[in-house]
């Protein structure tokens, strides 16, 4: 081969290689990723309030104030913890019109109302959708409405419809503030009624315009063209912030990750206070069932089952999303297996989000009684959490680390730097654990102090889950109830802490009703156990893991008395030690 031909080969070469370079940044990186990097996309996450840490609960098969209502009754008779209903599609008159459909939840203002003044929260379900055609609603052909906002060029593309699984219509342009000025307009009447927040649906990612039948990721705006990334991003920080001008605890609930759909992330971290992932089936891992009923109002296409739901949950969390989880027992299916609802339920307890909904029978007490007095007493765990949790949410909004961090081991975390978590993922009862370097101690039975670095593989009955502490442990709760053997209906109103001393360790607790906090210090040494208390003075519940009773108590230089200030649990191996008031709060425990 003469050099002038082989010069000719590169040059070729070349030209291509720089060909499908542009394809790959016009076609991908630039429209689903942003910028070369994307490397100022996503700030820190929100400030997470902390009623969005509390349960969640839904259903997607009756979709009515009297399903709602019954749900609710039911959950409070059997003692069930909820803060927040979430009404999904259809609630609406058409996609996305605001107005409450009167025949599915009669008097809305009034119900609404009712709803929060039993102290429940209420999220709405909406996507960037204006449709000419809207499938299942009140009011299926809504042609001129789209119309009305397509002539007055509310609609991004313009005459540009896409087909997604609730029908048919157009995008609003958030980039044009007299579109913006009437889409929000719609949205007042529900914001009057005191709504909390938005589960903003995934349509945004269909963003795109049509060479034929090929999808190109661009679509003109009223101040140019957008791409789809620009478009999503519009889509979740626009809802966002518009709703906190209304509620200062306002919450958007946005997927964060989707298997490998869009990769970077749906949501920008910055504008996704609480994140969900989804949508999966009533499996342990994907199905191969494709019937109709297997695949109801999924979004995406391509089947999941829980295990593909931990996936995404831990790749989110890798991402930077703080606060995350996935719909319990899964979205779609008909009915719903029994263990595979408690697994869920458990892993669920240790995520940000508890999202309890979907289709199939939520009724608790309608299903085995092993369901219900499990995920009772999980879904109390999740809640009792809340002061822990809380704290992480604050700390990431601030920089710090998120509540949950993948470590080595088949979909290991940590959840805080306190608890490690070991998902059960399959319907087994053996798991397989890896313990960092470092002590430990099991949940379940904290007696058996356990080496790490090690592996091993043990049964875990359906009434217990792989969670291991950490030596030096401090994890702050609110006890309300007796389900999970830690405290009691008297430990209301108490900060109860659950400490294992080891060399010095420190946690700041963060109150969402004040906006204090708390500081908590530990310094153990052979002799004696010193916990210090700085910031807001709060009435607390010490539950201190010691293997004998200690030689003395002392609480700001003055020794308490056995055992009307304090008490041993010896079954238990801990010190309890309930104070009302304190000053400054320096204790001393002699062993």
């Amino acid at each position: 081969m003469t050099g002038r031909r082989a010069g000719k080969i590169w040059k070729t070469l070349g030209i291509i290689l720089g060909i499908l370079l542009l394809l790959y940044y016009f076609l991908f990186a630039l429209p689903f990723r942003g910028q070369p990097f994307n490397g100022q996309r996503h700030g820190n996450p929100p400030l997470t309030p902390a009623w969005a840490l509390e349960c969640w609960l839904w259903e997607d098969d009756v979709n009515t104030a009297q399903r709602v209502d019954e749900l609710l009754e039911g959950y409070a008779k059997y003692d069930i913890p909820v803060r927040t209903i979430l009404l999904d599609s259809p609630w609406s008159l058409r996609y996305n019109d605001f107005q409450v459909d009167e025949a599915l939840y009669p008097e809305p203002e009034h119900w609404f109302n009712k709803l929060q003044d039993s102290g429940y929260r209420v999220v709405l379900w909406m996507t960037p959708m204006v449709n000419s055609y809207s499938k299942g609603t009140c009011i299926e052909d809504s042609e001129a409405w789209y119309n009305e906002a397509r002539e007055n060029n509310f609609l991004a593309g313009n005459d540009i419809q896409i087909k997604w699984w609730k029908g048919t219509g157009g995008f609003i342009d958030y980039t044009h503030p007299d579109a913006l000025q009437w889409w929000h307009g719609l949205q007042q009447e529900v914001f009057d009624y005191g709504i909390d927040g938005w589960k903003l649906d995934g349509s945004a990612t269909l963003f795109s315009s049509r060479l034929g039948p090929v999808p190109i990721p661009y679509m003109r705006s009223h101040k140019g063209v957008t791409t789809t990334r620009q478009y999503m991003d519009s889509y979740y920080r626009q809802e966002y912030m518009h709703g906190l001008e209304q509620n200062p605890e306002f919450v958007t609930l946005s997927r964060s990750i989707d298997r490998n759909f869009h990769p970077e992330g749906f949501a920008p971290i910055d504008a996704s206070p609480v994140n969900w992932v989804g949508d999966q089936e009533h499996h342990w891992t994907a199905s191969s069932q494709s019937g109709d009923e297997q695949k109801k109002d999924i979004a995406l296409k391509g089947i999941q089952g829980f295990e593909s739901a931990i996936e995404s949950i831990l790749q989110s969390a890798a991402l930077g999303y703080n606060i995350v989880g996935s719909d319990v027992a899964g979205f779609s299916g008909r009915e719903i297996p029994p263990r595979l609802y408690i697994r869920w339920a458990q892993f669920s307890t240790f995520c940000g989000l508890f999202l309890n909904g979907g289709h199939g029978e939520r009724a608790l007490w309608k299903r085995s009684e092993q369901e219900l007095e499990i995920i009772r007493e999980y879904s109390w765990l999740h809640t009792e959490l809340l002061p822990y949790m809380y704290s992480y949410s604050v700390e990431a909004h601030h920089g710090g680390k998120v509540l949950q961090r993948p470590v080595k081991g088949k979909y290991h975390y940590m959840f805080g730097e306190e608890l490690l978590i070991a998902p059960i993922y399959k319907d087994e009862l053996a798991n397989s654990v890896t313990l960092p370097e470092g002590l430990w101690r099991y949940w379940f039975d904290d007696g058996e102090l356990i080496e790490g670095p090690l592996t091993f593989e043990r049964d875990f009955p359906l009434e217990e889950y792989p969670v291991y502490i950490r030596e030096g442990a401090i994890i702050p709760m609110h006890i309300e109830r007796s389900y999970t053997n830690i405290g009691d209906e008297e430990s209301r109103g108490y900060l109860t802490i659950r400490i294992y001393p080891e060399g010095k360790n420190a946690f700041e607790v963060h109150h969402p009703e004040s906006g204090t906090s708390t500081s908590i210090m530990v310094d153990e040494s052979d002799k004696s156990i010193k916990i210090n208390f700085a910031g807001e003075k709060r009435p607390h519940i010490l539950h201190l893991h010691l293997s004998s009773l200690p030689v003395s108590v002392i609480l700001d230089n003055k020794q308490l008395s056995y055992p009307q200030d304090y008490h041993f649990d010896a079954e238990k191996s801990t010190l309890i030690i309930k104070t009302d008031s304190y000053s400054p709060g320096e204790y001393t425990i002699i062993k």
